[in-house]
C-alpha cells in the first residue's frame, strides 16, 4: 500500500487503540471531561458497558494494524478496506444516535484512508 495509505490506517488504529483505553480503562476518570453530554453520576454505573465498547473498539484497531503486515497488496487492501468500513459505519451510527461531533472524530479520518487505500 501506498505510505499516506498507510499512514492514515495506523492514524485511524491509534485513535481506536485510544477509544478502547478511554472506555475499558479511564471510563470514570476521564470519561467524564470527554462525553460532556453524559451527566456525571452514569459513568459509574455505565462502566461495564464501556468497557464493552472499548473492546469492540479495539477489535478495529486490531484489525486495521493487521492490514499494515499483510505481504500481498490485494489482501491488505481487502482487509484494510473491510476494517475501515466497520469504523465508517461506526462513526456514521454514532453520529446519528450519539453526537455529530463524531463525524469529524471517527468517520472522516476513516474515509480518508479508505480513499487512500484504494487510490494507492
Amino acid at each position: 500500500m501506498h505510505l499516506l495509505a498507510q499512514l492514515l490506517i495506523g492514524f485511524v488504529a491509534a485513535l481506536h487503540f485510544y477509544i478502547l483505553w478511554l472506555e475499558m480503562f479511564a471510563w470514570t476518570t476521564r470519561g467524564p471531561n470527554t462525553f460532556r453530554s453524559l451527566r456525571p453520576e452514569l459513568f459509574e454505573p455505565t462502566k461495564v458497558l464501556a468497557a464493552n465498547q472499548g473492546l469492540y473498539n479495539g477489535f478495529l484497531a486490531a484489525g486495521l494494524v493487521w492490514a499494515l503486515f499483510i505481504g500481498d497488496p490485494a489482501w491488505a487492501r481487502n482487509v484494510a478496506s473491510f476494517f475501515l468500513g466497520c469504523v465508517v459505519v461506526a462513526g456514521l451510527y454514532g453520529a446519528a444516535t450519539a453526537g455529530p461531533r463524531i463525524l469529524l472524530v471517527q468517520t472522516v479520518p476513516a474515509l480518508l484512508a479508505l480513499a487512500a487505500v484504494w487510490l494507492a
